[in-house]
């Protein structure tokens, strides 16, 4: 599929899917496909769980754009340049985004396998896509709550459990110490992951509606007995997949 067939539909609505997630796009339908590589200024990711392309999704009759996969900061890219899909979804048309990610869980009332939408985030990446210029953009409301209020009652509907919380991001691409944990619990922090709030942050000071949702993959270090492996993160999110495309399918 070429970048125009893109323009074509004019989707205002996307997902971008994180680790593991990859299964949603092919349990939304695809329509059609196009490879990062194929779109000037992007790239696929170095990290396995991520299929590097964008795919054209039908939802009741309305398109719908899904990233199959995103690039991190720890992959040696500036916060600008991992947030290229995100201006490029602008200029096809794209009004409203669902970022979804793989993250250790913290708060411990929550259980491996559970979905969380996100409140609100704690950056502490030490960057931020908007370098470069006076860009004083809004933050007092990065998650639309409106969104979420849909995502709730759809999720009451289905039967399926889904919390909300505190996003924080890490840089990684090393899991964090127990240490490093107590302090975010600390903070407020009810999971952790390495993505999601660049891409909140310029989709924001592009204009569009926000939602997050993190599919809890793993305890976070030292709250259980356990040596943290991306295997098992992939694996965790291939297995929650179904119950994150019903979701989505329910809003959207």
């Amino acid at each position: 599929m070429s970048i125009t067939r893109l323009h074509e539909a004019s989707p205002e609505t996307a997902i971008v899917l994180g680790s593991g997630l990859g299964g949603v796009a092919e349990a939304l339908g695809i329509e059609a496909e196009v490879s990062y590589s194929d779109i000037p200024g992007l790239s696929a990711s170095t990290v396995p769980g991520h299929a590097g392309r964008f795919v054209l999704s039908r939802v009741n009759e309305k398109p719908v754009l899904i990233a199959q996969g995103r690039r991190h900061l720890y992959e040696g890219l500036s916060a600008y340049e991992v947030t290229a899909g995100i201006r490029f979804m602008s200029t096809l048309g794209v009004r409203r985004i669902v970022l979804t990610n793989a993250a250790g869980a913290i708060n411990a009332s929550f259980a491996v396998g559970d979905l969380m939408l996100i409140t609100d985030h704690l950056n502490l990446l030490g960057t931020t896509p908007l370098l470069g210029g006076p860009h004083f953009h809004d933050m007092s409301e990065v998650y639309s709550q409106a969104w979420r209020t849909e995502f709730l009652r759809a999720a009451e509907k289905l039967v399926l459990p889904l919390h909300q919380g505190v996003y924080a991001a890490t840089l990684g691409p090393q899991y964090e110490t127990p240490a490093e944990i107590r302090m975010m619990r600390t903070l407020g922090a009810d999971a952790v992951g390495m993505s999601t709030v660049p891409e909140a942050i310029q989709a924001r000071a592009l204009g569009m509606e926000v939602a997050g949702i993190s599919m809890l993959t793993n305890w976070a270090a030292g709250l259980k007995a356990q040596t943290l492996h991306h295997a098992e993160v992939v694996s965790v999110g291939q297995a929650a997949s179904t119950n994150l495309a019903a979701l989505l399918k329910s809003v959207l």
